[in-house]
């Protein structure tokens, strides 16, 4: 259910589910970065980590020259540069470039290393094919047994340039048609939403559910409220209380399918929101220029199962 001005009414119905019935619900993870410990905490400087059955989300608050290595890295990954002020230097086997700040990066598999000259925050994004940041998330013991009703992670194509140092800006101008400023990869798709100046208009709101992938909502700036809903269903032992949960910046809510749900921003200032997807999403990859990299990652020749 979305407001006729949301360019998402605008997406085809979707297909008819194929994933079982379900017959338990899983609750949503909220992470509160700004409050809580991190997880990490050395010479690069502080970082939180929190997962969802598909993603880990790295929240760093990097100290100036703060180094970040990932050996063996299994698959892509991605990394945020919110701050358009602290870029980064990323060492892959191909070299070192310097990614200016307000990128987003797609990191190879295998070695590589983000450094923060200036400091400041830096997000990264994996799946759970790295194990060693899975298991430090705050919330890992949540997923010991995954979540029944998310199916398993399944990369996309390979790109066919093969797999390199990708970096875009985030400084895309907003059109009406396109939603956000998406990106993909073979592990992910990550939207970077346009930012709303003061509280969100209670009369356009967007509440709507997934069968069967789970979102994230990594929250930079501002403060936001995540309304929750799960539908009622004949089964009432299963049935969940709504919820309306506060969660200040920086922070992260991992949304469960088939959890109705919808965020608002509250403070007058600005409110930045960042939705987190593993794997990418067909139905907002099949919009024509709604992904701004399609070009350098192809889709599966089968849709969603």
């Amino acid at each position: 259910m979305y407001d006729k001005n949301d360019p998402r009414s605008a997406l085809a119905p979707a297909a008819e589910r194929k994933a079982p019935p379900v017959t338990t619900y899983f609750g949503a993870e909220y992470a509160h970065f700004h409050r809580d410990p991190p997880q990490l905490a050395d010479a690069a400087g502080r970082t939180w980590i929190a997962r969802g059955a598909a993603f880990v989300v790295a929240y760093s608050d990097a100290a100036p020259g703060g180094s970040f290595l990932r050996e063996d890295q299994p698959d892509e990954y991605v990394v945020l540069l919110p701050d358009a002020e602290k870029g980064a230097e990323i060492e892959t086997a191909d070299g070192t470039e310097r990614v200016p700040g307000m990128r987003l990066a797609i990191l190879p598999p295998g070695n590589s290393r983000v450094t923060m000259p200036d400091g400041g925050p830096l997000v990264r994004l994996f799946t759970p094919a790295s194990q060693d940041l899975a298991g430090l998330a705050s919330n890992a013991a949540s997923f010991a047994e995954g979540n029944p009703n998310v199916p398993p992670f399944q990369p996309w194509p390979d790109p066919p340039g093969g797999f390199r140092l990708r970096h875009y800006p985030l400084d895309v101008p907003q059109t009406p048609e396109r939603f956000g400023r998406i990106y993909r990869c073979t592990t992910f798709m990550v939207n970077y939403l346009y930012p709303r100046i003061g509280p969100r208009d209670r009369k356009a709101v967007s509440p709507h559910h997934h069968d069967d992938f789970e979102q994230g909502s990594l929250a930079l700036s501002g403060r936001f409220t995540h309304h929750l809903r799960w539908p009622w269903t004949t089964d009432m032992t299963i049935w969940r209380e709504d919820e309306h949960v506060e969660c200040l910046t920086p922070s992260l809510a991992v949304i469960p399918p088939p959890a109705i749900h919808t965020s608002t921003g509250e403070d007058a200032g600005v409110n930045q929101l960042v939705d987190i997807f593993a794997p990418p999403r067909f139905d907002f990859s099949a919009k024509p220029g709604w992904v701004l990299n399609a070009d350098d990652y192809p889709m599966p020749e089968s849709g969603p199962r």
